[in-house]
């Protein structure tokens, strides 16, 4: 009776989603798949028609409840036990080939090595085609081979010749494409999957509906109709494809409405996009089309103009001027020549496509995606060792560039270090393709349900024991607990706290929620700069060690066999000259970065999909925490920072005070992780000091594709990083490049909220914000908002220290709002009164998910985002602004309404410790 309601209710869901234009949602749990099968073997029943669909099309493959379950009742069609007219014994062989593991390879498995010989014949050639295996089933195999099983013999031999792989068809020579231009200028993946939509990612379907407009679905549905034997390539034109974060869901959502189904057996998964760019693919979108086996095009379809003289033709404001090389136009037809690496335009060869069809990247094309090749390469790897036989050299050998008498820049050292695989004896330099060991993963909250599908799809149970830590947040959630965070966050914090994963919420709720800011806790579990550290957010870029922003499905991945695979990024060189003036704060630094080195290099990005060396020296972790955090923004693939050795073993003393307070609250495993952490860091320090193992630097003669030198002299007034919304250049709005000083815009600049949070901001600018607030009293006798101020500290550490040092007292009392635990917002903010509101740690508006500011407001803020619509929407008359500064100009902006003058910030930031920074004294070079 209760597996009738189970269904019943599931029925009445699928006649909701109807009513919304959707198709019924994939089944995951096992009481459901239960009763389908149960009425499946009821003849009489009056839903088995139904439940046979439900049954073959409808249900979740890989380690679901509902996989296992429906592995078991396959086992018995196969066996004789059970009989369905619709699933023959050979179809259900067929079901359980696209299953991708987990409980259907210990189905195959029991079927290949049972007494039945034919049903043995049958299952292991669909067990030949399968690569997600773990130590369980591996295990199996090893021992029925060595107990001389014929038939494990003979699936081994097919692993060690990767027929799992060389049996799939070739990709195309030829792929027709027809192009559509999603937008003008850079395209953030907050276009394709919308921020405030991310509690719906997990539903893929629901999630697809809000990928650009409803309008733009309708169009490129119109295209595939027109040109049925032709992808659609989705371009951002005049700039870069996917900038802005790593989400999978992204490329999904490009996937479900111009890729390809998967397999007719799993809903709503579909691989093989194509993307292009005029300026390429952000690295972390690229490397998650790669995921899905789609192809992403760096189209350079637009060029800087040059007069007859070989100069650089600039327009009336400096800029150079663009010219038009070939036409992606909506609706032109092109084609993707794969042999020669061309793209054409009838036969007109427009751009060579070679870093597009690397030997790598073609065979994640074959595969359908990245992970089938990088299990089907340990599997093969394992079978060769098991038989005792050499690796037989099917996948395309790995790129090892040596140069003999170069130095190494500091990446290539790290990821030499790490390397896994490679030729001995070789020292490899950027552009060799490396698998690397892991150190640290993080995995937050939005995108977390993601990777927990990922993991289930790819067959996983429990975290690689390589992995030195690994933690899931709960901070893009944090703003609003709402009834969809309390449906999606326990589940997820249980699933990733019985997979091996320190999480912010405790199942069992001994110890308090947290909902710090992932990126700092991964920046303090970082505990050796040497380390290898992969997050699922674009704003992993710890300042110890080299950290990548990946997606949902590369967080997994790195989850589950503790390694990653990418080739050695190149890096640019940052360093320092002058002195900060007393009244600047480091972000004003960082956003002058930016600013010189797009003048250093005449308006090319030189810093775009590499990685950013920036010789910090003297900064603790923290505050330079704030620079490789926005180097997302500057497009880079990575940071890492090079420090002197002091500075370097204080910033690992503050991060084991603060794991120490996370074992304090309860929070480590039963493998000690945490105290795991603190012996490594331990070990870091007493290396630094005895001079065993130097502080990580580049050697003197390391080659950089780039040296920019920042002067801190010129740097004479607070910068803002402005997206510049009324720019009649489309491609120019909504981009990190537009950076002004404050004097730009006089004294009428409107402010209609501030926002002092999110992950830019460390405990010091916490207490400028008091700081500011004492000053500013002292100086007019009160202090009084013309505009509201959000406050959101990025961790609950923070907030005690605060305490501690009599800060949080005097934000208490300028506060009309400040967060409870125990009574966390049902409801997202929609109006705010001019006062200061002190937020839960987390996110908050940086996300866009829940916390907003009101539509068309300008928003000035010490975030990262100012992309359209996250932050702030539009209204019909005016377009929302996220204006993005350095906390003083923040705090004092809300005061007065609207953005100060250089006069009036330096009166109000007198006396006041800003973030200073001191460049290094000496050249930091090993």
């Amino acid at each position: 009776m209760a597996f009738d309601n189970i269904y019943k209710e599931y029925i009445k869901e699928i006649e909701e989603r109807k009513a919304q234009g959707l198709h019924p949602k994939p089944i995951d749990g096992a009481e459901l798949t239960t009763a389908i099968i149960d009425q499946i073997k009821d003849t009489d029943n009056p839903h088995r028609e139904d439940s046979v669909k439900f049954f073959v099309y409808n249900t979740l493959p890989g380690t679901t409840p509902a996989a296992a379950v429906k592995a078991k009742f396959l086992q018995e069609i196969i066996l004789g036990t059970a009989v369905v007219a619709e699933i023959t014994p050979a179809f259900a062989l067929e079901l359980l080939s696209h299953m991708k593991g987990g409980k259907s390879i210990e189905v195959l498995l029991d079927l290949a090595l049972g007494n039945d010989a034919t049903i043995a014949k049958d299952a292991a050639n669909v067990l030949k085609t399968q690569v997600f295996l773990y130590e369980a089933d591996t295990d199996r195999l090893k021992t029925a081979y060595e107990d001389g099983n014929p038939i494990a013999k003979e699936i081994l031999e097919s692993y060690a010749k990767a027929e799992f792989f060389t049996q799939l068809p070739e990709v195309p020579e030829e792929i027709k494409v027809v192009t559509y231009i999603a937008a003008e200028g850079d395209i953030s993946t907050d276009l394709l999957s919308p921020g405030n939509q991310a509690h719906s990612r997990s539903d893929r379907e629901l999630h697809g509906l809000c990928m650009m407009t409803p309008q733009q679905q309708q169009e490129i549905k119109d295209f595939q109709v027109q040109f049925p034997d032709a992808s659609i390539m989705l371009i951002a034109e005049k700039g870069t494809m996917g900038v802005g974060s790593s989400r999978m869901s992204g490329v999904n959502n490009v996937a479900l409405w111009t890729g390809r189904q998967a397999s007719p057996y799993i809903p709503f998964v579909n691989i093989a996009p194509i993307v292009g760019g005029t300026n390429g693919i952000s690295p972390i979108f690229l490397t998650t089309v790669d995921v899905t086996g789609g192809i992403g095009i760096d189209l350079k379809n637009w060029v800087k103009k040059h007069d007859a003289d070989g100069n650089l033709v600039r327009n009336e404001k400096g800029e150079p001027v663009l010219e038009e090389v070939y036409s992606v136009a909506t609706g032109t037809v092109l084609t993707i020549n794969t042999k020669k690496k061309k793209l054409y335009h009838g036969d007109q060869e427009l751009i060579d496509l070679s870093k597009s069809f690397t030997p790598q990247k073609l065979e994640f094309i074959k595969a359908g995606g990245s992970y089938a090749v990088v299990f089907g390469k340990k599997i093969q790897t394992f079978a060769a060792q098991t038989l005792g036989i050499a690796i037989p050299q099917v996948f395309a050998p790995s790129k090892e560039i040596t140069v003999e008498g170069q130095g190494l820049t500091a990446v290539e050292k790290i990821f030499n270090k790490n390397a896994v695989g490679v030729t001995p004896g070789k020292v490899l330099y950027a552009g060799s393709d490396v698998r690397v060991k892991v150190n640290i993963v993080g995995s937050q909250d939005t995108t977390g349900l993601m990777t927990a599908q990922e993991l289930e799809s790819m067959a996983a149970t429990v975290i690689s024991p390589s992995v030195d830590g690994a933690y899931q947040s709960g901070c893009h959630t944090a703003s609003v607990w709402d009834k969809k965070a309390q449906a999606n966050i326990p589940k997820l914090m249980k699933f990733m706290n019985d997979f091996g994963v320190i999480t912010a919420r405790d199942p069992k709720g001994a110890y308090h929620s947290m909902t710090d800011v992932i990126h700092k806790v991964l920046n303090d579990i970082t505990v050796d700069e040497w380390a290898i550290i992969i997050g699922g957010d674009s704003h992993t870029r710890m300042s110890k060690g080299v950290a990548f922003g990946a997606d949902s499905g590369t967080v997994a991945l790195a989850l589950a066999t503790g390694e990653a695979s990418m080739p050695i990024p190149e890096s640019v060189k940052v360093t320092f000259k002058g002195e900060m003036k007393q009244h600047m704060d480091f972000r004003d630094v960082v956003h002058a970065t930016q600013a010189q080195m797009l003048q250093q290099f005449d308006g090319e990005n030189v810093f775009q999909g590499r990685i950013i060396e920036v010789h910090i020296g003297t900064l603790l972790a923290d505050q330079a925490f704030t620079f490789t955090d926005w180097t997302a923004e500057m497009k880079a693939k990575a940071s890492i920072c090079i420090s002197q050795d002091n500075t370097l073993i204080e910033s690992l003393e503050i991060a084991k005070s603060r794991i120490q307070i996370m074992i304090d609250k309860g929070m480590d495993n039963h493998n000690q992780v945490l105290q795991g952490l603190i012996d490594k860091a331990n070990k870091r320090i007493a290396e630094i000091k005895l001079g065993v193992k130097p502080v990580l630097t580049p050697d003197e003669n390391a080659k950089y594709y780039a040296e920019v030198v920042i002067d801190l002299d010129v740097i004479a007034e607070p910068m803002i990083a402005d997206p510049d919304v009324n720019n009649e250049d489309v491609s120019k709005r909504y981009t990190h490049d537009t950076i002004r000083a404050i004097s730009y815009y006089g004294n009428d600049k409107k402010v209609d909220l501030g926002f002092v949070g999110s992950c830019m901001v460390h405990k010091g600018d916490l207490k400028i914000v008091s700081q500011m607030l004492r000053n500013l009293e002292e100086q007019q006798g009160e202090v009084k908002f013309n505009a509201p101020l959000v406050v959101a500290a990025p961790t609950y550490n923070i907030i005690d220290e605060l305490k501690a040092e009599g800060d949080w007292d005097l934000l208490q009392k300028y506060s009309g709002f400040e967060f409870s635990d125990l009574l966390p917002k049902s409801t997202a903010r929609t109006e705010y009164e001019n006062m200061m509101y002190l937020e839960r740690p987390g996110c908050n508006l940086c996300m866009g998910n829940q916390e907003k500011a009101a539509k068309g407001d300008t928003v000035l803020a010490t975030s990262t985002r100012l992309f359209q619509g996250r932050v702030v929407e539009d209204t019909e008359r005016k377009k929302g602004e996220s204006l993005l500064a350095s906390t003083p100009v923040v705090v004092l902006s809300a005061i007065l309404g609207r953005i100060p003058t250089i006069t009036e910030y330096k009166a109000a930031v007198e006396g006041i410790n800003l973030t200073k920074f001191s460049p290094a004294n000496k050249e930091l070079v090993g």
